[in-house]
């Protein structure tokens, strides 16, 4: 009989159709208990103690009876749904029959569909009012309706978003409008919000929503907005504001009901809020992941660092400010991480730290001391090591006992879950049950080896499973279940899983191991069918899924993953088959491959595609990268970095150039048939990181060494740079020029000529450079490259609105393609001219996000052109003394970039450390920004 409990408004039961009256608060509380249950067996104390928390009564136990007895009177015909256990009682309702769980169900199709719209839209009408709004006196109740309404946030903004992206920004504004004024604070719908009305042709609306969401915030907290506000209103300024993004580092949610860890979950969420540093410990495959990521997906504000693909300690830092969405142009990684972290109040989870603990644990200490308000939470087969560190034990999953409901204890409720993913079909009898159970006892409660035993129905009936796995583990010898014989019980599973399979699926399971992150589908049967298996690699790799020794997931493109603990298994068994040489050099012939195809489509209009394979893939090009290091394997550590000289000029990964500078810093390099090519890409990485001498010194070395047209390429252009730095204009010109004779993106070196010639004062010859170079130019960033040159131009020639068309394409061009370089040199042009045009309020405020932005990211080489811009804006408002300040201290700094032209300073003047400049900065902007409010002559006290 069809049931129906909802309680996303006030509570109701509908049975058969037709709603039925549940009279009586506790009875009503106990329905809407069972319900938010979602199926799980709820205690009779926990029942007592929510119904009575303060004492209960002699007769409580007997009133509970009673309400329990009535409720199923009001069911009905349905009255068996209300199930009693020897420990408690049980509504069993499906997802479709609860609102809330289908809601969740709504919004978790929504990400995997492309009719997310409706999803959402349908998920959004499910909420009916105030969620029991009777029944929040009950602190359980009270806690769920707490849920609620997160999820309610949750789908409003995954509503809107989707609103935004299906071209419907009208329809959704009043929704972005509703959800703003319910939680005024919350930056996230502050931006939604923007963007719809930005969607619907309302920019006016959108940036007045802005402005008055940084003067409420300040009011009321006295805190800025994060840069993605100071972003977003640039780009609805310039007309490019896109649907809202999603963050391509967030890990995949999980795809599974987590079963028999709400007590733990329950735990660890009491325990966070007092201790800084929680490290969940226990075996691998005992499920500190698949916890850690729940406990991570209660949490309003959380970053999950995933270490499995890092194998490298110097790593982790760009694998963090990778997890946090962060760019690093320049300066230490951490230090930015930390400068990011310190502000916010969250949690950090970072997930599989045992093949890391000595570094992690460094890592762990500087983010304890510089971030005081987070909390982080850790999972290692060890612990860490720290003195603030609070342990956190994982068992194994409870195993089934002879007096209790079998199919509701977790261990089996596990199996039956993954068992009825690989073979549906009718629920089990008892004697199919109690040989479940046996087989959960045999496992001792592992989580990853009960999954991978129930995968195995995809191929066995359950009693030859049983038999085969019964003989597997009796190798094992009758240990009792200590943490070293789950151990062993896990690895015996693993094994006796990777046994059924056939020759080649094993050996396909071997060579996939050598991937730390995964691998598309394209690149596993291509590996495959070196490897000759026969009939087809995509049939071995698809029966790989089904005995899960790899996970698959659909998010975007299709990518293969083995849990850490399987893939650990799989490079013993290739280092014991004597295949990890062979598999070794095929992972770096991959990576050597992969780096030149993207450096190839990098010079393509296909560049953003070469881009987002890039940043996938970085964790695998890393690995193979340091093996071809630690093999000596100088040829593919060459092609690697001389094939990514694109890629790491523009955009800020600098982990990249950090490869190129380690290469040019081993001897052996000088011997090399492209010694020229290196040494130029590592001039390269020097300018981008504000060292212009060792940009002399390397690619001079690297002119010394060429014997190719291409080794000559790579080291005059950063040698052009370095020489636009020191405002040698002429040599600038000369050294493009010459470049553009070479066969490699011309359209770059005639850019670099154009930009020096403007700034020589040679207006005439600047456009007939650029001119030639915009013909030329293929690729987004290379297009983007040369409208920047095109506003420089047009900006040094007085010729303020078509320069910021100029900027605002070069702009929007460089984000499509990750070039975030230069959306930043960009977006210093724009606010340049925007001053020039009297635009004071937009130059201040973006000053002020840009360099908050550099300052960051540690990129200092353009913060000091920005502050010298800044003081120019300032001296035009009449506020000299700061101006004088940031010209003094730019002039005095090192790696400043020369002025063009270089502007007056006042005698006297005292030179400043970077953070009293900063310091300065920001001060002269808000008084200024005030005084603009406020339409008046600003105080220029500094």
């Amino acid at each position: 009989m069809s049931v129906r409990v909802e309680v996303l408004g006030p509570l109701r039961l509908v049975v058969d159709g037709v709603p039925v009256d549940v009279p009586g608060p506790k009875r009503r509380a106990v329905l809407a208990l069972l319900a938010l249950a979602e199926g799980r067996i709820v205690t009779i104390d926990h029942l007592r103690d929510a119904l009575w928390p303060f004492e209960v009564p002699e007769s409580g136990r007997q009133a509970l009876h009673t309400h329990i007895s009535r409720l199923r009177a009001h069911l009905g015909t349905a009255a068996a749904r209300l199930q009693t256990r020897h420990d408690g009682y049980r509504l069993d309702l499906t997802a479709d029959e609860l609102d809330v769980a289908q809601a969740r169900a709504l919004l978790a199709k929504a990400r995997t569909n492309h009719d997310a719209f409706a999803a959402l839209r349908e998920a959004h009408g499910l909420w009916r009012g105030p969620v029991l709004a009777d029944l929040t006196d009950v602190a359980p109740i009270a806690t769920a309706v707490d849920g609620c309404a997160q999820l309610q946030r949750d789908v409003t903004d995954a509503l809107i978003a989707a609103g935004i992206a299906a071209g419907r920004g009208a329809e959704v504004c009043g929704l972005a409008a509703e959800a703003l004024a319910a939680d005024p604070l919350r930056e996230p719908a502050v931006l939604l919000l923007m963007r719809a009305l930005a969607a619907a042709g309302r920019a006016a609306a959108a940036l007045h929503t802005a402005r008055e969401f940084r003067r409420r915030l300040a009011d009321e907290t006295g805190l800025d907005p994060s840069p993605a506000l100071g972003e977003l209103e640039r780009d609805i300024a310039g007309g490019s504001a896109g649907p809202a993004p999603t963050r391509p580092d967030a890990p995949a949610r999980p795809t599974t009901r987590l079963i028999g860890r709400d007590d733990e979950v329950a735990a660890l969420e009491r325990t966070l809020p007092g201790e800084r540093l929680v490290t969940i410990v226990g075996p691998g495959g005992v499920g500190k992941t698949r916890v850690a990521l729940e406990v991570a997906g209660r949490s309003d504000a959380s970053t999950v660092l995933l270490l499995a693909p890092v194998n490298d300690p110097g790593a982790i830092p760009h694998a963090l400010a990778a997890a946090l969405n962060l760019n690093v142009v320049r300066g230490d990684v951490l230090t930015a991480c930390v400068s990011v972290l310190a502000h916010r109040a969250g949690l950090l989870v970072i997930d599989n730290c045992e093949h890391l603990v000595d570094a992690i644990r460094d890592t762990v200490e500087v983010l304890l001391a510089g971030c005081p308000d987070l909390r982080i939470l850790a999972t290692s087969r060890e612990r860490l090591g720290l003195a603030a560190e609070y342990t956190f034990r994982l068992a194994p999953l409870p195993l089934p006992g002879s007096d209790r409901d079998l199919s509701h204890v977790p261990s089996v409720a596990v199996f039956l879950d993954r068992a009825a993913r690989v073979r549906p079909g009718p629920a089990p009898t008892p004697a199919e049950l109690r040989t479940v159970a046996d087989i959960v006892r045999r496992l001792d409660g592992m989580p990853l080896a009960i999954e991978l035993a129930a995968g195995r129905l995809s191929t066995f009936s359950l009693t030859d499973l049983h038999r085969r796995l019964d003989r597997s583990l009796d190798l094992l010898g009758g240990s009792r279940p200590t943490a070293d014989a789950r151990h062993r019980t896990l690895r015996a599973t693993v094994e006796w899983s990777y046994d059924l399979l056939t020759d080649d699926e094993r050996r396909l399971f071997r060579q996939l191991s050598v991937f730390v992150d995964g691998v598309d589908l394209e690149t596993a049967e291509r590996i495959g069918t070196e490897m000759g298996l026969r009939p087809d690699p995509g049939t071995a790799l698809a029966h790989l899924v089904d005995a899960s020794m790899i996970d698959v997931a659909f998010e975007g493109a299709t990518r293969y993953r083995m849990l850490e603990t399987l893939r650990a298994y799989g490079l013993d068994r290739l280092a014991e088959a004597g295949e990890d040489e062979v598999a070794g050099e095929r992972f770096v012939r991959w990576a050597v491959e992969l780096a030149d195809w993207i450096g190839t489509v990098m010079s393509t209009e296909r560049e953003p595609d070469a881009d987002t394979v890039l940043r996938r893939d970085l964790p695998n090009l890393r690995a193979a990268w340091r093996l071809a290091r630690s093999r000596g394997r100088l040829d593919d550590a060459t092609a690697m970095v001389t094939a990514l000289y694109e890629a790491m000029s523009y955009r800020d990964l600098i982990e990249l150039r950090g490869w190129a500078e380690e290469l040019a810093d081993d001897p052996a390099i000088a011997a090399h048939p492209n010694a020229a090519a290196v040494l130029g890409t590592a001039a390269e990485a020097a300018y981008l990181r504000g060292d212009h001498p060792r940009v002399e010194r390397l690619a001079r070395a690297g002119l010394e060494r060429a014997t190719d047209d291409a080794g000559r390429w790579f080291c005059l252009i950063p040698l052009a740079w370095a020489a636009l730095a020191r405002g040698a204009y002429a040599e600038v010109v000369e050294r493009c020029l010459a470049a553009t004779a070479l066969p490699r993106r011309a359209s770059e070196a005639l850019g670099g000529a154009a930009l020096a010639s403007v700034y020589a004062g040679d207006d005439d010859t600047a456009r007939v450079l650029i001119e030639r170079g915009r013909g030329g130019a293929t690729s987004p960033s290379e297009r983007a490259w040369i409208a920047y040159v095109s506003g420089e131009i047009e900006s040094r020639t007085g010729h303020n609105d078509l320069a910021e068309r100029h900027y605002l394409s070069a702009i929007e061009l460089a984000r499509r393609s990750g070039a975030t370089f230069l959306v930043g040199v960009a977006t210093v042009g724009l606010l340049t001219v925007r001053a020039g045009a009297g635009r004071i309020g937009d130059a201040l405020r973006g000053y002020r996000e840009v360099i908050d932005y550099f300052a960051r990211t540690g990129n200092w080489t353009h913060l000091w052109a920005t502050l010298r811009d800044l003081a120019g804006l300032l001296r035009a408002l009449g506020d000299d003394e700061p101006a004088a300040l940031l010209v003094a201290a730019a002039a005095d700094a090192p790696d400043a970039p020369a002025a063009v032209p270089p502007p007056p300073l006042v005698p006297g003047t005292p030179v400043l450390d970077r953070a009293e400049v900063l310091e300065v900065a920001r001060r002269a902007i808000e008084r200024n920004l005030q005084a603009v409010a406020n339409d008046s002559a600003p105080t220029h006290a500094v």
